[in-house]
């Protein structure tokens, strides 16, 4: 096993040379780099327990279908915007300056349209972009299979 893990350093160490970029999206003219969550546990999890996120950081989360969505903040320990997007990666909703949740029952808080991806930033970055509803939100990258 270790010597298959030391075999494997070059062609690690290739790749990041290459350039190869984190995952990240695009959106209204800005990048951010991306941690994705697309399994039951990943999504469940989210950014839960984290003291900071950067200001060019986010979570998407990758669902198999697009449906009504509700997020929360439990155990969520820094403020967020919660963007949600459509099947066709259009902005369909806004939760912005999502405070986190001090104490249970923690609030919900829902798409006003069905949604298949959902981007969680730093709490006010969609009001400093300027993003607007129908805006496309790019992903760069593969999020692999989405359960």
């Amino acid at each position: 096993m270790k010597r298959a893990l030391v075999s494997m350093l070059p062609a690690v160490a290739a790749a990041a040379s290459m350039g190869h970029a984190p995952p990240s999206v695009q959106l209204h003219g800005h990048r951010f780099t991306t941690e994705w969550a697309t399994d039951d546990e990943s999504r469940a999890r989210g950014l839960m327990l984290r003291t900071e996120l950067a200001a060019d950081h986010g979570m998407l989360f990758v669902f198999p279908d697009e449906e009504p969505r509700w997020f929360w903040m439990k155990d969520t320990l820094i403020a967020l915007d919660i963007l949600y997007f459509d099947g066709s990666r259009r902005l369909v909703s806004v939760q912005a300056d999502v405070p986190p949740c001090k104490a249970d029952p923690c609030p919900s808080y829902p798409s006003h349209r069905p949604a298949r991806y959902v981007l969680e930033l730093a709490a006010g970055t969609a009001a400093k972009i300027g993003v607007t509803a129908g805006e496309e939100l790019l992903i760069e990258g593969t999020p692999g299979p989405v359960q």
